[in-house]
C-alpha cells in the first residue's frame, strides 16, 4: 500500500489517568508507521502548548482520556491547520463524557442499560446490581460493579475519587462484546470473556487470562443487529476514521450500548487490532489505513 503521507506526528501520553496505556498505544502505532516507511515523530503532550515539528504532514492522536478524547488536542491541531485522524474537536465530548453520550443516544432510542446521573449529595435510586462510572474516564478506571445494595455507598466513595458526578447503570447480565470501526465500516465483533468475570483494568492490560472470541460466537441475526446498532451509535456520537462501540448482550440476544471510544487502544491486548486481524488486516496495515483518512477539521 502506498502511503498518502511521508511525515507524521503521533501524539501520546497526556496528563490523564490513562497516560500509561496511551504511551504504549502511541509507541506501537509509531513503530508500525516507521515500519511502513514513514518519518515518525513521537510527541508526549501534556497541555495545549504542544508544537508539531516543521514538515509534519499529518497527525495521529493516540491520546486516551483527558486532553485526547475530550477534544482539546484536536482543537490545537485545527488551529495549526494540520490534517489529523479521528473525530473533530467539537464531536469528541459526545463520546468522551458518558453523561452527554447517554443523553444523545437516549434521544434517538438507542438501547442502553437503565441509567441515571448521581450528583454530589444525591443517592442512587436504581437498585443493585449496578455499575458506577466516573463519566469522563476510560480503561475501566473509576468503575465499580456493585452486586448488593450494601456495597453502594462504599463504591460511590471510590468512584468519587475520580469525579464528583457519577453515572449509575443497571448491570446487564449477559456477555460483553465490542465493534470496532475502520472508517465507517464495522469490523468483526469481538466477544470478551474475562477469566475473573469482570473486564477491568487488570483484565485489559495486566493479566493474560482474558479470552477473546473473534468473530464473536453469536448467531448471524444477533451479529447483524449488534453491528447495525454499533454503526448508529458511532455516527450519532461523531465517530470518524476509527472508533469502537462496547456492548452488553443478554441471553436472548438483546444488545445494550455501553459507550463509544473515539480513540481505542493499540496495545498488544487491544480490541480494534484484534477485530482488524480477523478480517486479514495486520497491525501495520491498520495503522496506515487509518492514517490515510486524516483530514483538516
Amino acid at each position: 500500500m502506498s502511503n498518502r503521507f511521508t511525515s507524521v506526528a503521533v501524539l501520546k501520553g497526556g496528563p490523564g489517568s490513562e497516560r500509561a496505556v496511551s504511551l504504549r498505544s502511541g509507541a506501537a502505532v509509531a513503530q508500525a508507521l516507521r515500519d511502513a516507511g514513514l518519518m515518525v515523530y513521537e510527541l508526549d503532550v501534556a497541555d495545549m502548548s504542544f508544537t508539531v515539528p516543521v514538515g509534519v504532514e499529518a497527525v495521529f492522536p493516540v491520546l486516551h482520556g483527558e486532553f485526547g478524547e475530550d477534544g482539546i488536542a484536536q482543537r490545537r491541531l485545527e488551529e495549526l491547520g494540520l490534517p489529523y485522524v479521528g473525530s473533530r474537536s467539537w464531536e469528541m465530548p459526545r463520546s468522551f463524557d458518558k453523561e452527554i453520550s447517554h443523553a444523545l443516544l437516549a434521544k434517538v432510542d438507542v438501547p442502553m442499560p437503565e441509567w441515571e446521573m448521581v450528583l454530589p449529595g444525591q443517592s442512587v435510586s436504581l437498585s443493585a446490581p449496578l455499575v458506577l462510572k466516573a463519566p469522563r474516564q476510560g480503561s475501566s478506571i473509576g468503575l465499580e460493579i456493585v452486586r448488593e445494595a450494601a456495597g453502594i455507598e462504599a463504591a460511590l466513595a471510590k468512584v468519587r475519587e475520580f469525579d464528583s458526578r457519577i453515572l449509575a447503570e443497571r448491570f446487564v447480565e449477559g456477555t460483553e462484546c465490542t465493534v470496532g470501526f475502520l472508517g465507517d465500516e464495522p469490523l468483526p465483533i469481538v466477544e470478551i470473556r474475562p477469566n475473573s468475570g469482570t473486564y477491568d483494568y487488570e483484565a485489559k492490560y495486566e493479566r493474560q487470562d482474558t479470552c477473546y472470541v473473534v468473530p464473536a460466537a453469536y448467531p448471524p441475526e444477533w451479529a447483524d443487529r449488534i453491528q447495525a446498532l454499533a454503526l448508529r451509535a458511532y455516527k450519532d456520537l461523531g465517530g470518524r476514521h476509527l472508533g469502537r462501540v462496547d456492548f452488553r448482550v443478554t441471553a436472548d440476544g438483546s444488545p445494550f450500548v455501553l459507550e463509544m471510544n473515539p480513540i481505542p487502544g493499540f496495545t498488544a491486548t487491544s480490541l480494534l487490532p484484534k477485530a482488524a486481524a480477523a478480517c486479514g488486516i495486520d497491525f501495520q496495515t491498520l495503522c496506515v489505513r487509518i492514517l490515510a483518512q486524516a483530514e483538516v477539521n
